[in-house]
């Protein structure tokens, strides 16, 4: 029925008043009674070892205080855009408030690999609802001062507006991630670096493996998505590889606690020194 209604509603009124409608009705379904009842309730992050070190302490000091159960300023941005980073599902917005909260003001460089794309025939897609570019949005409008970047393999989903622009990359292929960073506006690296690309291991990796040294200092890199099932493939790698070539980068994985997302609402969160 709910459904239904919705479908009927968004036939009838236009795009934009329709997106106001669900963002309200999120507000008072979920955002509101979530920041009375985070008064009262308290879920944190686990943040996971890995072999050969230990996830860096300052870093895991400052996640393991996070109450993820809270939605926050940037949850609201993020959701009426049309991302899906603090609508429920994932609450990743109340990681970044606290990661990122004494850089608002600052001219940044942010990138987002990953714009979202619709297209069903896409290993990466978010389905036919998806908004791309929904996220590269909410980082303008919470990054005032920043030029926001992102790239997607989806070619027909890339777009430029004021202070964003997307190129195309397949993070698959080392070559197109390398030639990437010799793009306008990204060829002298990144301040903030989310992966929201396509969800595997080795895909992680590949695009890890060219973009990391672009991470400016004092920047922040985050993958996004890990899959359960792949999380116990993350400590080798970290504590054998990535500790060893980046050894004074910080590195946490991190389990975010969501009752109604126990699939893949975990990260790989990296900090480079100044």
């Amino acid at each position: 029925m709910k459904a239904a209604l919705r479908e009927l509603l968004r036939r009838k009124v236009s795009p934009q008043v329709f997106e106001a409608i669900r963002h309200f009705n999120w507000l008072c379904s979920f955002y509101l009674p979530r920041r009375v009842a985070a008064i009262f309730i308290r879920r944190t992050p686990k943040i996971y070892d890995f072999s050969g070190s230990h996830a860096s302490e300052p870093l895991a000091q400052q996640l393991r205080g996070i109450n993820v159960f809270g939605p926050t300023k940037m949850c609201r941005v993020m959701t009426r855009h049309g991302s899906d980073k603090g609508r429920g599902w994932h609450n990743y917005t109340t990681i970044y408030s606290v990661l990122l909260r004494n850089l608002n003001s600052q001219p940044l460089v942010i990138f987002e690999l990953g714009l979202g794309t619709n297209n069903p025939e896409l290993l990466s897609t978010m389905g036919v609802t998806g908004k791309p570019g929904a996220s590269l949005r909410g980082w303008r409008e919470l990054f005032p001062r920043s030029l926001v970047y992102g790239a997607d393999i989806d070619r027909s989903i890339l777009f430029e507006e004021e202070r964003i622009k997307t190129y195309y990359c397949d993070q698959l292929d080392g070559a197109a991630v390398r030639d990437l960073w010799t793009r306008p506006g990204l060829d002298g690296g990144a301040d903030i670096l989310v992966e929201d690309g396509l969800h595997t291991f080795e895909a992680n990796i590949s695009f890890l493996n060219g973009a990391l040294e672009r991470l400016r200092p004092g920047g922040i890199y985050v993958v996004e998505d890990i899959r359960g099932e792949t999380m116990k493939e993350w400590p080798n790698h970290l504590g054998s590889v990535l500790a060893k070539q980046f050894p004074k980068h910080e590195f946490a994985l991190v389990a975010l606690p969501n009752p109604l997302n126990e699939c893949d609402n975990n990260l790989l969160i990296i900090r480079r020194p100044r």
